[in-house]
């Protein structure tokens, strides 16, 4: 309960101070297009995009895509149990819930805020794809980055839950990638 207390203390500040960067960042929401646009990303962001991806990279590298696929899904697996473990401990209120002025963009999934899952989950997915494939990371790059600041822009998150969920994935989906790509490519028949 003590270290719920601390956090709840240390969000209020971190709020207090990043209030004024997220409401002219969530102003983007008054344009319908770019409303649009960053409700299609988040709703992708869901998992819609990346369970596509993880189920045709099979298809796309015969050799080395089955292995990956396998690790992505496992890998992004973990990611939900982390996040969802890290947003029951730590309790940060959504910007929109904590200030009035910020508009909700789109419902979101969970209540708080701290880290955010879909930055979570976009990061560890490209940094696996960088490490095994680098030119498919390059294509997926611009919807990754998309799905990080729509977080901001929709009101939905604050950018310290952003970065916190950047290296929170970067540092599963390299781990990932360190321990068990390998040995994952030889039980599916690619030493390399």
């Amino acid at each position: 309960m003590a270290s719920t207390s601390k956090a709840s203390r240390f969000f209020e500040l971190a709020d207090q101070r990043e209030y004024a960067f997220c409401q002219s960042i969530n102003r983007a929401v008054r344009f319908r297009a770019a409303l649009g646009y960053f409700r299609l990303v988040s709703r992708l962001g869901d998992g819609w995009f990346w369970y596509a991806l993880i189920l045709s990279i099979p298809f796309i590298y015969p050799i080395s895509g089955p292995g990956l696929a396998l690790l992505m899904a496992l890998t992004g697996l973990t990611c939900t149990l982390a996040y969802k473990l890290l947003k029951r401990w730590l309790i940060r209120e959504r910007p929109f819930i904590s200030f009035p002025a910020i508009n909700c963009g789109t419902p979101p999934l969970d209540r708080y805020s701290f880290p955010s899952g879909h930055t979570l989950h976009a990061v560890c997915f490209q940094v696996m794809l960088a490490l095994a494939e680098p030119a498919l990371a390059l294509l997926v790059l611009p919807f990754t980055l998309s799905v990080a600041a729509s977080r901001v822009i929709l009101g939905l998150h604050y950018p310290s839950d952003v970065l916190a969920g950047a290296l929170v994935g970067g540092l599963m989906g390299y781990a990932a990638m360190v321990l068990l790509y390998a040995d994952l490519r030889m039980l599916f028949g690619s030493p390399f």
